[in-house]
């Protein structure tokens, strides 16, 4: 204790002279007295004098312990039986087979003892600084006595600086030699400096590199052994607060002498695997807390059935006791023996601070010269209370133990190296395992502060706070990165798989057949997907080894602990791993559609799918690795990306998906390069001129469409409908507006459809007539579009849930008609969004719906909706002229598309007497009758320009009355004669067959 206080205060002077503006400081500090109290401090002149005194502190504190040398150097000579033996070299504590429970086993269960208990965990750090500072300040015991000088310079080639406080250092050699140099006769003493200076900078770091080596294979057996058997830990507490005190002083001077050492040696002052040990340490800290009550059982035990009594014993056998002496001896033997295992099992809180302080009178009493009883002659009394000591700081002061052995918080101030050594440890593939070390270390910062200086807690707390979050997001960035690479990796062979692939192997299977010699004779031949599996032997070691070998190392330190409180913060490492995981999930996702803006391109869907399973599937096995719930990363990314933005406000694959089909493959088809082909169940290129940069049907046909489906899901593929309807709804707006333009001339036509000449008269008058058509045909088109996309989305739900698609198919189909249009509507809603079709599009109705005209009423926009109809039945026979309206029953339709129309008048019909509340079926007819007989007038055409594809053009009507709920085939025939449909199909399956001919 004296000792603490001597190196205090020396260590407080040196701080002091190190305080440049000391004496600006006291002289403002002395005038702001004036000021405040109107008179300057009486003890100003004091200070003052002290400073100046003290510009040399060693010096004058030489001067000072003159008078207490004796004393002084009895204490540190004292420690000849203590230092030497905890300063020894690695090779010597290998031999000795230091730490190990298992090197004996027959004493395994033996308590670990020993004469001088408090000693064997005591800082090595600290007992340097006594014997430097001591022997410094009681300097003439080195000339006299051979003990203090071999003390003085074993600790002077151990070390090149020792700690003042904090990051402060103390370069020994070069200010022992300063101050000894003017003293007369100390020649020798310099030479034994300048040899220790010598010894310390060749060998020190080379044995204390050993030493942490040694320690981490110590360290390691002691924390496995007692982890399997924790029951341990009672009988060899001691060697655990001895291990955690040796590697703590190690790793303190390494830390310490890292920037300050001479660069000769740099290596042994780069430790590599410095997280092994403090690793370590960390799990060995853990055992004694989780643990804490086996010890205190374990202890409580045997203060009261053993200590109590040998301590007993010994009083009854002392000579003299005096009767201060014997109450406090009786008091010790008193408390330990009413000492229960109960009281462990109840939770009890122990505290025995009060016999400890007892203990240190009684060593007080005892010590003093002419004192009846004599310490230094019972020193078994000595030893057997040393040993009681500790035995009751493991029952009430575990938590200050740790803090005593193991406190690392010097980190906290050397942020720079503690951050290198992170990165060291991160890019050490063998060393990743042991990362989570550092962020536990943060949990020690705290344990530095003081209660004299409580401003700096929020500096050192929010430091602790930074330095965690920095390690445990650079862990979580590392391990995501790994998984990324082993994705990406997993996506290649994937691809590998996919169907366009095996066209090379089959085209040249076929060329075998038939015996033709293709490509060029020296052409390696392709490798074929599984050939990475096969190994010649097991010392080859693929890229993807060595990902998931530093993956499952780096995802042992995040899973090591399932949360850490710094400074009342709680950090759960896995959290860090899900939320990056997240964030690159769902950049990857994007990434892998490969959209290109500039040149419309964009990945097939069923290629995309494929890529998104391959990295599900790595994903999910992380769990084999972190418990965390990767189910959730997919929900959240996946849902994310079923809308048009995610979270952070970024195109997702529904909205790049959208914008591709509306953009680039439905505009294509409006220009008339594509087609839709019914047969096929999928837009087709047609022959250009400007062949397009993509393959439509790659795009558009049920295998794609129902990847697609799988990739937006019901939300996403709802999204892509009202996409759609938002492009039919502004094109019934143009229409509109036609039939504004022709609303005469249709008005009469309406009702003069069994009037030849008038009608052809009135036709003539018609403007846009064309334009319509194109429109509708736009709108067919989509039309057509979505409900491949819902027959893709219906067939994708019934696997996934068939109870569920069913129950809402027999719901839709068991509506009663009288039911209310708004009820009605709702069911064909969610019959809708499970990729059914429905009598009347939702999705349709409520585009058309939010149309509003001003300065219009209902009933003229019900007329408008009449007269378009009207428009569509009367422009029909210009379509017999254009040369594409040729029908081929190869494909079940026309080149340019007019098949669509038959979807277009029916839903746009449903859905706009849906909404202007008509009826469905009476307008329907009415556009039957004068679609009929406008085809019909055209049957007596004899211009064979007019009439080229008239036949091509009657099985519209059929088409339109297939396609409709609503029509009737009698109702068909009742217009127009079934046997002209018949004549015109087999018309144009015979002119196909010519023409293919």
């Amino acid at each position: 204790q004296n000792d603490d206080l001597i190196i205090t205060y020396t260590t407080l002077m040196i701080l002091l002279s190190r305080i440049e503006e000391r004496k600006a400081i006291i002289g403002l500090y002395n005038y702001a007295h004036e000021m405040t109290h109107g008179a300057s401090d009486r003890e100003y002149p004091r200070l003052g004098q002290m400073i100046v005194d003290y510009e040399n502190p060693l010096k004058k504190m030489m001067e000072e312990f003159v008078p207490h040398s004796k004393s002084l150097s009895d204490a540190l000579i004292s420690l000849q039986m203590v230092y030497p033996r905890r300063n020894l070299s690695a090779d010597q504590w290998r031999n000795a087979q230091l730490l190990s429970l298992i090197s004996a086993p027959s004493t395994m269960l033996n308590p670990a003892q020993s004469d001088t208990m408090p000693c064997e965990y005591l800082s090595l750090d600290a007992m340097e600084k006594w014997i430097i500072f001591g022997f410094i300040l009681c300097h003439g015991i080195l000339n006299s006595d051979a003990t203090a000088l071999n003390l003085w310079k074993l600790a002077l080639q151990s070390s090149s600086c020792l700690s003042l406080f904090r990051d402060e250092v103390f370069h020994i050699h070069k200010a022992a030699e300063d101050l000894f140099v003017n003293i007369r006769g100390y020649n020798k003493r310099i030479n034994d400096i300048r040899e220790c200076k010598e010894a310390a900078v060749s060998h020190a770091g080379s044995m204390h590199r050993e030493r942490r080596k040694f320690l981490r294979s110590a360290l390691k057996e002691l924390a496995t052994v007692l982890s399997d058997q924790p029951g341990l830990l009672g009988p060899k507490a001691l060697f655990v607060f001895m291990a955690l005190s040796f590697a703590r002083d190690e790793i303190i001077w390494l830390l310490r002498h890292a920037d300050n050492m001479p660069k000769k040696s740099a290596d042994d002052f780069i430790d590599k695997h410095i997280a092994e040990l403090i690793f370590y340490m960390e799990e060995l800290r853990a055992h004694v807390r989780k643990y804490g009550p086996v010890m205190q059982r374990y202890y409580v035990q045997y203060l009261s059935g053993f200590d109590a009594v040998v301590l007993n014993e010994l009083v009854q056998n002392l000579s003299v006791c005096p009767e201060d002496e014997s109450i406090i001896m009786s008091s010790f033997v008193n408390t330990m023996t009413s000492l229960s295992v109960k009281q462990v099992e109840d939770g009890e809180v122990f505290d025995f601070r009060g016999m400890r302080l007892d203990w240190f009178r009684l060593q007080a009493y005892t010590s003093v010269s002419k004192a009846s009883l004599s310490l230094a002659d019972h020193r078994e009394l000595g030893k057997m209370m040393n040993t009681i000591i500790f035995h009751t700081k493991m029952v009430d002061s575990l938590v200050e133990m740790l803090v005593e052995t193991s406190d690392l918080s010097i980190f906290c101030f050397y942020s720079r190296a503690f951050e290198k050594m992170f990165q060291q440890c991160l890019e050490l593939p063998s060393q990743s395992r042991y990362s989570i070390a550092f962020p536990l270390l943060c949990t020690h910062f705290m344990s530095c502060t003081h209660e004299l200086c409580p401003e700096e807690r929020h500096h050192i707390g929010d430091r602790s706070l930074s330095l965690c979050n920095m390690f445990l997001d650079e862990m979580a960035k590392q391990a995501r990165n790994l998984i990324t690479d082993i994705c990406t990796e997993q996506c290649t062979l994937s691809d590998q798989l996919l169907p366009k692939h095996c066209a090379k192997t089959i085209s040249q299977a076929v060329n075998k057949k038939s015996k033709k010699q293709t490509g060029k004779k020296g052409e390696p031949e392709r490798e074929k997907p599984g050939v990475e599996s096969m190994r010649k032997n097991r010392l080859v070691v693929t890229n993807l080894d060595k990902l998931h070998t530093a993956l499952s190392e780096l995802c042992f330190s995040i899973n090591y602990v399932p949360n850490m409180v710094v400074w009342e913060h709680t950090f759960t490492p896995r959290e860090y791993l899900t939320s990056h995981l997240e964030i690159r999930f769902t950049k990857s996702i994007v990434g892998m559609t490969m959209y290109n803006q500039a040149t419309q391109e964009i990945a097939k869907p069923s290629e995309l799918l494929t890529s998104v399973r391959a990295y599900m599937t790595v994903l999910q096995s992380i769990e084999n690795y972190v418990q965390i719930d990767i189910t959730r990363v997919f929900n959240n990314v996946l849902l994310q990306q079923t809308q048009h933005l995610d979270s952070h406000g970024e195109p997702t694959i529904t909205s790049l998906y959208t914008n591709w089909y509306l953009e680039t493959l439905l505009r294509q088809v409006s220009n008339g390069h594509i087609a839709y082909f019914p047969a096929m169940k999928a837009f087709v290129n047609l022959p250009t001129e400007n062949e397009l940069t993509f393959n439509a049907e790659e795009y558009s046909d049920i295998s794609e469409m129902r990847a697609l489906s799988e990739l937006l899901g019901p939300y996403g593929m709802k999204f892509l409908s009202e996409s759609l309807m938002w492009h039919i709804s502004s094109q019934v707006a143009e229409l509109k507006k036609l039939v504004v333009e022709n609303v005469e001339v249709l008005t009469q036509m309406r009702t003069s459809f069994d009037k030849p000449d008038q009608m052809a008269a009135l036709f003539k008058r018609l403007s846009s007539v064309d334009s319509v058509l194109k429109r509708m045909t736009i709108i067919g088109v989509i039309l057509s579009f979505r409900s491949l996309a819902q027959e893709a989305l219906r067939d994708v739900l019934s696997y996934h849930i068939p109870f569920l698609v069913s129950s809402i198919e027999d719901f839709k189909d068991h509506i009663p008609r009288e039911t209310d249009m708004k009820v009605a509507m709702n069911v064909y809603e969610l019959s809708s969004a499970a990729g059914l079709p429905c009598e009347i599009d939702p999705a349709l109705v409520v585009a058309l719906s939010s149309q509003k005209s001003e300065n219009i009423s209902p009933e003229e926009e019900y007329k408008i909706a009449c007269l378009l109809m009207v428009f569509v039945a009367v422009s029909l026979p210009t379509l017999a002229s254009n040369v594409m309206s040729q029908y081929s029953p190869a494909i079940e339709g026309h080149c340019n598309n007019i098949h669509c129309l038959a979807k277009a008048i029916n839903q746009i019909a449903a859905a706009l007497f849906t909404i202007h509340k008509g009826s469905i079926e009476d307008r329907l007819k009415e556009f039957l009758a004068l679609a009929s007989s406008s085809l019909l007038k055209i049957g007596q055409e004899t211009d064979k320009t007019t009439t080229r594809n008239r036949e091509s053009v009657y099985l519209l009507l059929d088409m339109i009355v297939q396609e409709s709920p609503f029509l009737t085939m009698d109702l068909l025939e009742s217009c127009f004669p079934y046997v002209l449909l018949r004549n015109a199909y087999h018309a144009v399956y015979k002119q196909s067959v010519t023409s293919s001919a």
